[in-house]
């Protein structure tokens, strides 16, 4: 290895850059992003435990469609405007309700979220996707359905007109095109809320905060910024993912400004050495903390070609003229291997970054795809020092 070789590849990196292709130069610029500390807002990085959305869901029917709801094989939906129509006094003779085909209806679930503290009278968006085989809910109109969570409870209450984010469109002679899904739809603000969900976020004088993602260090570091703005003693981490913090004598009796300074107190979070490789569409993406311990990476060429190429077998005469078996067609196969020279071991010595293999690996033109499996053979030798997520 000639002492050009040895030389550490960071060094030199920059000679290289201009022979890289688009994609590896994107790589490459990520890979050489510098490492900058920052810190984030507790608002960002936990949730106050307690303070959660819950799910609620119903049933209900969409009415008004133009012949593309549900038919005889699925037959909720007129069931359950009979049922609806006995409600409202109008009586409905059993003979006559079945021969009775009703295409403008479709059988719906109705789903959204209600988030924490929303007050009796406001507004929701929902979902509404049906059930039958209802073909399109373009052009109808939901009927009030009750939404209940968990327990069985009526939160909300949905109803309106749909509003579809795709269309569907057939020809006498069965051709058809479509544009998304014409079975999902929603109403912007259709359901109103009738029950508030009591939210608890305080117990004994105290709030715990649930990081979004657990680390040890991450909690340690919020323990250490909350007791510097509130006092020492005030927060306890209970786990990689929670921390309790009491409540300082002054706010008692104003915990919404108390947690308003607290989610805007600054924690620098702990990072993860991470790799994520999608192989799919070539995409790699690491983190500014992995490193790599001093490697030699070599890489060559070998194409492999095989070839079939059909012959026809004609067999000899026999002693008596005739044939002494039958015409038949086989294969000759070929095969035939070619190795590319290979490029001259690069030796990456004392890297602390991926920007020194990115920049190696420009000499030896590799492509994004080749690239992704350098990295995960480097993890399996031990020298990078991160995790390798593959998608």
């Amino acid at each position: 290895m000639t002492e050009r070789d040895r030389t550490p590849i960071g060094a030199g990196g920059r000679r290289f850059a201009m022979r890289l292709a688009p994609a590896m130069l994107a790589i490459a610029s990520c890979f050489a992003a510098p490492k900058v500390a920052h810190a984030d807002r507790l608002r960002d990085l936990c949730d106050v435990a307690g303070v959660r959305e819950n799910q609620l869901v119903g049933y209900a029917i969409v009415t008004g469609l133009q012949g593309t709801g549900d038919d005889a094989q699925a037959p909720f939906a007129a069931q359950s405007l009979y049922a609806l129509m006995r409600r409202l006094g109008i009586q409905i003779d059993e003979q006559l309700s079945k021969q009775v085909r009703l295409k403008n209806v479709a059988a719906v679930v109705v789903n959204t979220n209600i988030p924490a503290f929303a007050r009796p009278g406001q507004k929701l968006d929902v979902t509404v996707t049906s059930v039958g085989n209802s073909k399109s809910l373009r052009g109808g109109v939901l009927l009030q359905g009750l939404l209940k969570g968990p327990d069985q409870k009526v939160y909300a209450v949905a109803q309106g007109p749909l509003v579809l984010g795709g269309f569907e469109a057939k020809g006498a002679s069965g051709s058809s095109s479509q544009t998304n899904i014409t079975t999902t739809a929603r109403i912007p603000g259709g359901a109103l809320i009738e029950r508030e969900i009591p939210t608890k976020f305080v117990e004994q004088g105290q709030v715990t905060l649930n990081l979004r993602e657990a680390d040890f260090r991450t909690a340690q570091r919020v323990v250490i910024a909350v007791d510097r703005d509130f006092g020492k003693g005030a927060a306890m981490a209970l786990d990689a993912g929670s921390i309790k913090i009491a409540i300082p004598g002054p706010f008692k009796a104003k915990t919404v400004e108390f947690l308003a300074k607290l989610q805007d107190i600054d924690v620098a979070p702990a990072s993860v050495a991470r790799i994520v490789i999608n192989e799919r569409t070539g995409t790699i993406v690491a983190g500014g903390d992995v490193r790599l311990s001093p490697v030699a990476i070599a890489h060559g060429g070998l194409s492999i070609t095989v070839k079939e190429a059909p012959i026809v077998s004609q067999p000899t005469a026999g002693l008596l003229g005739g044939n002494a078996g039958t015409t038949q067609v086989v294969q000759r196969s070929e095969v035939k291997v070619d190795e590319a020279p290979s490029p001259p071991v690069r030796f990456v010595e004392g890297a602390t970054s991926l920007a020194d293999v990115a920049n190696s690996l420009t000499a030896l033109g590799v492509s994004v795809r080749e690239l992704a499996s350098i990295l995960q053979a480097l993890r399996a030798a031990g020298a990078l020092h991160a995790e390798v997520v593959i998608q």
